[in-house]
């Protein structure tokens, strides 16, 4: 995950940015040769395939950082986070795919890069492929789990990544419910967040909020992963040459890259994709078929299902959406289903039958309304109101969603049906629809559909 912030600077900074900055930028990064005498490798498809791989190198986090963050004890040099970033061909969408540390693998003969010895093929966890064999056997075993040829290799480890959050001003993130860790110290209250470095930190690597643990975890990661996109993209951070230097200093200090991801490469990609967006991106984990797989000598693991995660890695190859098509209707997200919230239609116009028709689109959308609008005491309302009890917030917000450039007005007292008062500014209601972690095949979140509000 950390590795996408990376990925981010070169794609929406090299669009506008010079060749010769771009040069100097590539001499700050470390460069390491994953493909070295890689054979049998699996046939290019279109598009290009990243690996991006967030370790847990804490090496350069001061001593009270590590107190305040719970970064304490020794490193594993492994892989905290690992994700396939599917660039299409056409340059237009970014589909990534986040792959379990504590996925069931099978290592391809090979080397250990620190002994000499030369190891059979053997059962693992993923995420040890980098601790036996470094970036050349984690790429091995990613090909040859996954059948996806790998282009390019990106490491980013904790320190780039606080940094880069704190040197774009911090992300905001929403959160339905309270949320606690006691391992890595993370404690947020229900609601929105702008977390800089060190608590985002916390946010991404907390596995003990839920019983989920890392699939949970790996959710958040990507839901944090796309606010950070948008964040970057609507904030015009990238647009400052300025801004635009800190991040990379902030970003590349901590990165490793095959030797191949160089500036002219990095200049192609973000040419290409000037016009990315949060919209542009799709999210997923590869479907597990088998939880708790006990394997001897290695330990609980967690087991691909071989016919949906082949779907899947078939989709990459063919640089096919994982999504499907996507229809300019398409419903926003929200935390309350329509069907659950209850709403009373007033007219706050003069216009005759303008309560009959946003109480209609309301139903239409799923909203329980009561079919029977009313005139409002105030008959000038320029914009939509939208009138809550406070203890129907989140109800509240997920209408507010579906009537854009509404206005939010808590009134206490009011009860559990939410009111809207239709402005002369009202045109439309917005298709939404409740979060479902596991919708679709493959559980497919998009970046535009996470945002606060």
């Amino acid at each position: 995950m950390r590795a996408v912030t990376t990925l981010s600077v070169v794609v929406l900074a090299s669009a506008g940015i010079g060749h010769g900055v771009m040069t100097s930028l590539d001499a700050d990064i470390a460069r390491v040769d994953p493909f070295k005498d890689m054979k049998n490798r699996p046939q290019a498809g279109d598009g290009m395939n990243v690996l991006l791989v967030g370790t847990d190198g804490r090496e350069k986090i001061s001593a009270e950082e590590r107190r305040k963050y719970r970064l304490g004890g020794a490193p594993c040099h492994c892989t905290d986070t690992m994700m396939i970033v599917h660039i299409s061909e056409d340059r237009e969408r970014a589909s990534v795919v986040s792959l379990p540390r504590d996925s069931y693998a099978v290592t391809p003969e090979h080397v250990d890069h620190t002994s000499g010895k030369r190891h059979r093929g053997h059962p693992i966890k993923l995420n040890a492929a980098y601790a036996e064999g470094g970036p050349q056997l984690t790429v091995r075993t990613v090909e040859n789990m996954t059948k996806v040829k790998i282009d390019h290799y990106l490491e980013v480890d904790f320190t780039s990544f606080m940094k880069t959050v704190d040197v774009v001003g911090g992300v905001q993130i929403c959160t339905a419910d309270p949320m606690k860790d006691s391992y890595t110290g993370l404690n947020l209250p229900a609601g929105r967040h702008t977390l800089a470095g060190g608590q985002a930190l916390q946010f991404v690597r907390a596995r003990h909020v839920d019983g989920a643990s890392d699939l949970s975890r790996m959710k958040r990661q990507q839901r944090f992963l796309a606010a950070l996109v948008e964040r970057l993209t609507s904030s015009g951070i990238l647009l400052n040459p300025m801004k635009f230097r800190d991040v990379t200093r902030a970003v590349l200090g901590s990165v490793r890259a095959d030797k191949g991801f160089g500036t002219d490469a990095m200049l192609d990609l973000g040419r290409a994709m000037r016009n990315f967006s949060p919209s542009s991106s799709e999210f997923t984990t590869v479907p597990i078929g088998r939880m708790g797989y006990a394997v001897k000598g290695v330990g609980s693991t967690l087991k691909w299902d071989p016919v949906k995660s082949e779907r899947l890695f078939h989709a990459l190859r063919k640089d096919q959406p994982l999504s499907g098509h996507r229809s300019r209707g398409a419903a926003r997200v929200v935390s309350v289903a329509p069907q659950q919230i209850r709403v009373q239609v007033e007219n706050g116009t003069r216009t005759p039958g303008l309560g009959r028709r946003v109480d209609a689109a309301l139903a239409s959308t799923g909203f329980r309304t009561t079919h029977a609008p009313v005139n409002s005491a105030t008959r000038d309302v320029k914009r939509t109101v939208v009138a809550y009890d406070p203890r129907w917030d989140r109800s509240a917000k997920s209408l507010a969603t579906a009537l854009p450039g509404s206005e939010l007005r808590a009134v206490k007292g009011l009860g559990a049906t939410l009111k809207v008062i239709a402005g002369a500014d009202f045109e439309r209601v917005r298709k939404v629809r409740a979060e479902d972690p596991g919708r679709g095949e493959f559980g497919v979140v998009r970046g535009d559909e996470v945002s606060c509000g």
